[in-house]
């Protein structure tokens, strides 16, 4: 009996992989920029199972032109690149990679970026490099303490808790989180107060994004928003681009209504708003917070557990998106 034939959109780490290629007919998108949409529908035409990633709009007319097609799984925590309604109307499972490595990456990411941010490295070592360094100055470059400052965390799942653990426990940072969703192990370890998005943008230092891209939270932080945060604050996003109107932050960036902002993911991604690019207050990623060796492996070892599990085992695949 042949072995399925799993078509990979993108061009990843082989990591976590392997079992993969022992039993199915791995066909793996040879270039690191993104198939073009025919590319795309001619993998789904010859697939049983597609490996997709958040670049790929995986919709209606994808499942209409694979008919063998019998699951698409994500390699990413996300899933908004699915149309899970048009999966389901195929009878296509979805999933994801829910990978706590992964999330503990974003997290270590974004803290990073504060402390780059707050600590003036960008501006340091340009200092350096320009050779403008001549000897100590206890006036040079004075940035923030991390200690007793207000870290607040918009989206308390995995990524957020896992954000507010290393702020809490490294930094003695005071913890405010907005959900919808009560997060009372955050409230019980880390002494977070749970309060909404006024007041946590009103009296937060930094203020970390870290929940998925709904029709809710498209523009989340837009021009009212950043006018309600202090003129010291800094915004990281390490979610999804367009829950920030990207416009609006770089006005608030050029007027220096907000300190400074760390992104990672980008609202028209690739592209940048026009300016952002320019401001030295903004340090800019290119949505690479969840890159790490280890997170890439689990990653691919949970791609694969959920193809192997619907096409060799005959089961519901292990990390189900449910719609």
């Amino acid at each position: 009996m042949p072995k399925p034939i799993v078509y990979i959109t993108r061009k990843l780490p082989k990591d976590g992989l392997e079992d993969l290629y022992k039993h199915c007919q791995v066909k793996m998108h040879s270039s690191q920029n993104p198939p073009s949409r025919k590319q795309l529908l001619s993998y789904a035409k010859k697939a049983d199972a597609l490996i997709s990633v958040l670049t790929e709009k995986i919709d209606k007319e994808v499942f209409d032109v694979g008919p063998n097609i019998k699951i698409v799984a994500n390699y990413a925590i996300g899933f908004d690149n699915i149309d899970l309604k048009a999966a389901k109307l195929a009878g296509v499972p979805a999933s994801n990679t829910p990978s706590n490595l992964a999330a503990n990456a974003v997290a270590q990411h974004a803290m990073a970026v504060i402390l780059t941010i707050a600590r003036k490295l960008p501006e340091a070592d340009k200092f350096v490099k320009a050779g403008k360094y001549q000897s100590w100055d206890p006036a040079l470059l004075l940035g923030d303490d991390m200690n007793n400052k207000t870290l607040g965390i918009v989206g308390s799942g995995r990524i957020g808790s896992s954000l507010a653990s290393i702020a809490f426990k490294g930094y003695d940072m005071d913890i405010l989180y907005f959900d919808v969703i009560r997060n009372k192990d955050l409230e019980k370890k880390y002494k977070a107060k749970k309060v909404n998005l006024n007041q946590l943008l009103k009296n937060s230092d930094y203020v970390s994004l870290h929940v998925p891209l709904l029709p809710s939270t498209k523009h989340l932080i837009g021009s009212k928003e950043l006018s309600q945060m202090k003129d010291s604050a800094i915004l990281i996003n390490t979610s999804r681009g367009p829950v920030v109107d990207e416009k609006a932050l770089v006005k608030a960036l050029k007027s220096n209504k907000i300190l400074g902002a760390g992104i990672d993911v980008f609202e028209f991604e690739p592209k940048l708003a026009p300016g952002l690019s320019r401001l030295s207050n903004a340090i800019l990623t290119p949505h690479i917070a969840s890159a790490t060796h280890a997170s890439r492996r689990e990653m691919g070892e949970m791609a694969t557990q959920n193809v192997l599990d619907v096409l060799i085992r005959g089961k519901r695949p292990s990390y189900e998106v449910k719609i």
